[in-house]
């Protein structure tokens, strides 16, 4: 695994991501009771479509619970993503040590994640808690594209009229 610079861009994600992005009882719980004053009914409700970045700050319960849908979408995507990736690229022979070793990371990052998410949410608000998971899809993202400018040669150039991104064919 070492050895695939690949895979381990997809465990880091994954590891970032699961661990303080994927805390949905948490962030779910603490904006339904504490920030919209809503019962049981509507964190139910809430559970039921999942919140990006910008749910952060909805005014409202009702534009907050769209925004869930967008992150669920999200969140599907990327462990869809990750999981298929993982399968496609690794050698049959490897396979399920690599599969033992993502689902260990995605089931466990998340208990790790949540006494900290937690915290933040209780300190200082559910707000600040999603603040926390957007933060994580962030770094996750930087992470990616430090991996395809170092490993795939990804060059983006600046211009005042446009941005343009290249990325070369070149390994190595």
């Amino acid at each position: 695994m070492r050895r695939r610079p690949d895979l381990m861009l997809i465990l880091l994600m994954l590891f970032l991501i699961g661990t303080f992005g994927l805390n949905f009882p948490i962030f779910l719980s603490t904006m339904s009771l504490t920030a919209f004053h809503a019962g049981a009914g509507q964190y139910g409700v809430l559970s039921s479509v999942m919140a990006c970045a910008l749910a952060a700050v909805m005014p409202n319960y009702w534009l907050f619970g769209m925004m869930l849908v967008v992150i669920g979408i999200a969140a599907q995507t990327f462990i869809t993503s990750v999981y298929s990736s993982v399968q496609l690229s690794t050698a049959p022979a490897m396979r399920g040590r690599v599969m033992a070793l993502l689902s260990a990371i995605s089931a466990g990052g998340t208990p790790l994640g949540a006494p900290i998410v937690g915290w933040v949410a209780d300190t200082f608000g559910p707000r600040w808690a999603l603040g926390i998971a957007a933060l994580s899809g962030l770094a996750a993202a930087l992470v990616g594209v430090r991996y395809l400018v170092r490993h795939h040669h990804l060059r983006l150039n600046l211009d005042v009229r446009r941005w343009r991104v290249a990325l070369s064919s070149d390994q190595r």
